[in-house]
């Protein structure tokens, strides 16, 4: 196993006012009507998808605390294929596949068949909750890709 630091501090943390804007997203987006665990479920499937190791162990973290458990944890990644996840679930981690593989689509990004899979599940409110965790994820995965944070770390 690799140790390595990160090449910087997470710009997040550097300037001074990032923070707080990240943290009302985050606070607006908790208060969406969206379970804790699909919210951390959603989270750790768009991390795994972009291979960040630190954000895919806070994942990991945080669903634990919301009471997920090992075994669906560790079928995320093949969320398709185990009997674990419930609709609601599946069209979460559908949503959060398709939002976060963009580029891999031409045409639609979200096919109309991935969204109205999830709007039949989520209403206005908690479908914004998903997108912006989706968002959140997204843009912290490029970040610590960037920087290069290891799993595990913790800011400062």
């Amino acid at each position: 196993m690799t140790s390595r630091t990160a090449r910087m501090k997470n710009p997040a943390m550097v300037l001074p006012d990032a923070m707080k804007g990240i943290q009302s997203i985050y606070k607006a987006m908790y208060q969406g009507g969206v379970p804790h665990r699909i919210l951390e479920l959603v989270h750790l499937r768009a991390s795994q998808i972009n291979g960040c190791s630190a954000c895919v162990f806070a994942g990991v973290t945080g669903a634990k605390k919301a009471g997920e458990t090992d075994e669906r944890l560790h079928a995320v990644a093949a969320w398709r294929e185990a009997p674990f996840f419930d609709e609601e679930e599946r069209a979460a981690l559908e949503l959060t596949e398709a939002a976060t593989r963009i580029a891999d689509r031409s045409g639609q990004a979200v096919p109309d068949a991935v969204w109205d899979a999830a709007a039949d599940h989520f209403n206005e409110e908690q479908l914004s909750a998903i997108i912006l965790m989706i968002g959140l994820t997204n843009f912290f995965n490029r970040i610590n890709a960037t920087v290069q944070e290891p799993a595990g770390a913790t800011w400062s």
